[in-house]
């Protein structure tokens, strides 16, 4: 009981770390891939922090995976190697979650602001749960994601 306490401490405190260290979009940052105010939807915000400790908000996952293929096509003088942070919003717990750990389920029933979108869990058992409420289609971890598939999922297709 006393380490499911400690891990349940630590991994509270490093939820914590991460919301408190990640800048939070204002009312007028927009998507610098689709234009759409971030700040109008909370529960899909993603964001990307560089070394200077600039931050590109997204308003979902999707839009995050496109500037991560090619950065330098959405803002000018900006590449992956200056990036230190990569967040995305847990859709169980609205909450900032390492967008390299996370889960994300496609093909769902549920829609971001662009429609079709990954949805980002915290866990495979949050992300199985989700499949069977959802329908989704497939769980996919950061690594799994082509540059491709963003734009796959426009269209609709899984």
């Amino acid at each position: 009981m006393k380490r499911f306490i400690a891990v349940l401490l630590v991994g509270l405190w490093a939820g914590l770390a991460l919301a408190q260290a990640l800048p939070k979009p204002g009312p007028k940052d927009l998507c610098p891939i689709c234009g759409m105010l971030v700040s109008k939807y909370p529960h899909w915000v993603a964001t990307i922090v560089y070394k200077d400790g600039h931050a590109h908000h997204f308003d979902g996952a999707k839009d995050m995976f496109k500037f991560w293929f090619d950065p330098p096509k959405y803002a000018a003088g900006h590449s992956r190697e200056q990036m230190t942070r990569i967040a995305v919003t847990d859709y169980y717990n609205l909450q900032p979650i390492d967008a390299k750990t996370a889960l994300y389920v496609i093909g769902s029933d549920v829609l971001g602001p662009m429609g079709h979108e990954f949805v980002p869990l915290a866990s495979m058992a949050d992300a199985e749960d989700f499949m069977k409420e959802h329908k989704g289609k497939r769980i996919l971890r950061f690594d799994q994601v082509t540059k491709d598939l963003p734009v796959k999922l426009d269209d609709g297709k899984f």
